[in-house]
């Protein structure tokens, strides 16, 4: 298996992912260089039981992979999974390299200064972003470099193994994401993933993550707070988190600004830091700025979100779809929309070698 590498060009994938609370699988063909649906699926897990996670129980996983590739009728064995933007470091870097060997080696020095764990516990990738000249007639090149701890990619690959799946590659939900998401589009781009334990934030420039943070809560906090304040069951309050009128039941003037400010208080915090970080940056003698904001992830679903958060940071925020790039039967759509911000990942990562 080429861990962060493409594969031979193949008919069809599989894209998984595995998250905190349940998988999602997506099958797709390659049809003359365009995605079409082949089948999918998905499994929740209890967002509120104490069991290990997914990636720590690799026999129950394994087990449930195996279901449901059984009950989808999946085609092919063949899989490209996503690593948690949690557990991956990545960063980019500025080295002087004249040929092939120099860059190589200046990619390690750098790893090693930079990555706070030695490197040989971790699977290394690199990414060449862009070269240009310097005084002096020397080369500077801008490598974004990702490093996964080899513990986590052994269980992976042990997984995928027991269910006898064919894992040909491993790559970052941020990658996943910029391709079911924002595919061509070289503006710089704010991706919000607002999962069950999670959201992770990326700032995308010209298809390349320059930012990744993530941030440990996300829709259990979420509904658990509506829950609280209302003295209603988790059920109940996560249903509720994507029905518009019973959301405006928070507040007699129907203006969800304030109880999402109440809700989203810790994410809202992390996205300002992250805009302000990247908008305080400069290239070239200007500043950068985020021309605009996708959303994902299932609570992304919040009613009224993307126009609170277009107010907020006035720039424009929307849902995104990662069906987009996809073929698929028209007569879908309804099901797919309501599944769609929960399958961004698992669509990314079947898309990798479909060009």
């Amino acid at each position: 298996m080429g861990l962060f590498s493409k594969a031979a060009s193949k008919q069809s994938y599989l894209g998984i992912d595995l998250g905190y609370s349940g998988i999602k699988l997506v099958e797709l063909l390659n049809e003359k260089g365009r995605a079409r649906l082949v089948t999918y699926a998905f499994v929740d897990g209890n967002m509120q039981s104490n069991d290990k996670p997914l990636i720590e129980d690799t026999d129950r996983t394994a087990a449930l992979l195996k279901k449901m590739v059984a009950k989808a009728r999946c085609t092919t064995k063949r899989t490209v999974a996503a690593l948690p933007v949690s557990s991956v470091f990545s960063s980019i870097i500025s080295v002087p390299a004249a040929n092939e060997k120099e860059l190589k080696e200046a990619i390690q020095w750098q790893a090693k200064k930079l990555i706070p764990v030695p490197l040989e516990d971790i699977t290394l990738d690199s990414k060449t972003i862009d070269t240009s000249d310097a005084p002096g007639g020397k080369k500077i090149t801008r490598v974004l470099i990702t490093g996964a701890p080899k513990p986590l990619v052994n269980k992976y690959i042990e997984i995928f193994k027991k269910a006898g799946l064919d894992l040909i590659s491993l790559e970052t939900e941020a990658f996943a994401q910029i391709r079911s998401l924002v595919g061509k589009d070289r503006s710089s781009i704010m991706v919000i993933d607002i999962g069950s334990q999670r959201t992770n934030i990326s700032v995308v420039e010209k298809g390349v993550p320059f930012l990744n943070r993530s941030i440990a809560t996300g829709g259990i906090a979420i509904s658990q707070t509506i829950a609280k304040t209302l003295g209603i069951t988790f059920d109940q309050a996560n249903t509720m988190k994507r029905d518009i009128r019973s959301m405006q039941g928070f507040t007699p003037t129907g203006d969800l600004s304030s109880i999402l400010q109440t809700l989203l208080k810790p994410i809202l915090d992390e996205i300002r830091y992250s805009f302000n970080l990247y908008q305080g940056q400069s290239e070239g003698g200007q500043t950068k700025r985020i021309d605009k904001i996708i959303l994902t992830g299932g609570s992304s679903l919040l009613p009224r979100l993307p126009e609170f958060l277009t107010q907020l940071l006035n720039v424009n925020a929307y849902l995104g779809d990662p069906w987009a790039r996809v073929v698929y039967p028209q007569d879908l759509r309804p099901v797919l929309d309501d599944i769609g911000a929960r399958f961004t990942v698992a669509i990314g990562c079947a898309m990798r070698d479909i060009e």
